[in-house]
Order: C-alpha cells, then sequence, then structure tokens
C-alpha cells in the first residue's frame, strides 16, 4: 500500500503496514501487519527495497476488497504507470489479477469512479463513462439522460469548485439531463443511498429522453 501511494496510484487509506515475505517465513510478530506470502510475477531480491509495479498491483489485488484493488489498477492505467497490453500479457498466478488484467480500463478519472462503476454492476446498471456533453466531461452517465457526478475532496472542496460545479449541473439540466451528485462518504461508506437513489431515478424514467 505504501508503494502505491509512492508511485503516485490512488489507493484507499490503510492503517496496517503490508508487508511482502518468503512463503517460507514463519517465525515472524505480525502485530499491526499484513505479511502478502504469495510470491509475486516480477522476481526480486530479498534485500530490494523497492517493488516493481506489477508486484505491487500484484499484492494489491489479493490483499484489498475488490472495489478498491480494482480502483487502484484503474489508477496505473491512468496515469500511465503501465498500460493494458503490459498487464494483460503478465503471468498473474491469481485469478482476481488475471480477472483484473482484463477488465481494468483507464477510463475512471478517480477511484471512487471506479467503485461507482462496480457498484452499479452489482445491481444489473450499465453506465458510459467520461461522456462529453456540450463540450465538457461528465463522469458517467446511465441511460440517455441520466448524468451521475463524483465529488472526490480534492477537486470539489472549495468555493470556487462549488461554484464551478452548480454552473455545470445548471447547463446540463436546461439540456434536458438529470444531475445526480455524490461525494466521497456516499459511495463508500453509504452504498445503499447510493443505489436506492440511482434506482428510484430509473423508476422514475429519469435515464430515458423524455418524448417531445
Amino acid at each position: 500500500m505504501s508503494a502505491a501511494h509512492d508511485m503516485g496510484l490512488w489507493a484507499p487509506s490503510s492503517e496496517d503496514v503490508h508487508v511482502w515475505v518468503p512463503a517460507t517465513a514463519s517465525r515472524l510478530d505480525d502485530a499491526g501487519m499484513r505479511l502478502h506470502r504469495a510470491t509475486p510475477p516480477v522476481p526480486v531480491i530479498r534485500t530490494d527495497p523497492l517493488e516493481p509495479i506489477i508486484n505491487v498491483l500484484f499484492h494489491v489485488a489479493r490483499c484489498l476488497p475488490p472495489a478498491d484493488g480494482l480502483a487502484v489498477w484503474e489508477s496505473a492505467l491512468r496515469s500511465k504507470k503501465v498500460d493494458a497490453d503490459t498487464l494483460a500479457a503478465v503471468g498473474w498466478r491469481s485469478t482476481r489479477a488475471s480477472r483484473f488484467a482484463h477488465v481494468a480500463t483507464s477510463l475512471s478519472d478517480s477511484g471512487l469512479e471506479t467503485h461507482f462503476r462496480e457498484l452499479m454492476l452489482t445491481i444489473g446498471v450499465r453506465l458510459r463513462q467520461q461522456v462529453w456533453v456540450d463540450g465538457h466531461p461528465v463522469d458517467a452517465v446511465i441511460g440517455e439522460r441520466l448524468v451521475v457526478q463524483m465529488d472526490g475532496f480534492a477537486f470539489h472542496s472549495s468555493p470556487a469548485d462549488r461554484r464551478r460545479d452548480l454552473h455545470q449541473d445548471a447547463r446540463l439540466v436546461l439540456r434536458g439531463y438529470t444531475v445526480l451528485r455524490f461525494d466521497y462518504v456516499q459511495i463508500l461508506f453509504e452504498p445503499q443511498y447510493v443505489i436506492d437513489t440511482v434506482r428510484l431515478a430509473m423508476a422514475q424514467r429519469r435515464h430515458l429522453r423524455a418524448p417531445r
């Protein structure tokens, strides 16, 4: 996890220290640590303090909850730390890592967007990411007219950010879109609220183009 942070990848906060150790290491005090014993794809000597990004992604896939792990992988693709062809060609020796290598994309602009997409897939809702409307990108569109925007703290915390978001929402509404906006806490810690809100909007047919 610290390696992912050091590489500039999106990664959830963790109070544990994650450490890779050889599979034969047994006499260790693991208090406050999460030990990774699986052998990663890229061979490294035991005294090397730096893990290659392929190994970091391997451990992330095996250790974190699926949505968190996939968000880290997509952050690596988005920041061009690695490319999709390279990921697909690696012999991962991990079922989850192999799946990530085939489903991860660079479309998610943040870990929140990955989490939201995966949350929607659990209820059978498909969406389009980074759709341009009137010359401006929106985070996600469900159907034809339901726009979902996700507010991470970094780019939505100042009064200027708030005014920009309000301008964007008004522009979309005037063009016939319904706009739902969720923040970091809602997506990560109140997923049922997010699911219920999207379902209600779809029940009201807000994702469909209104007849003229």
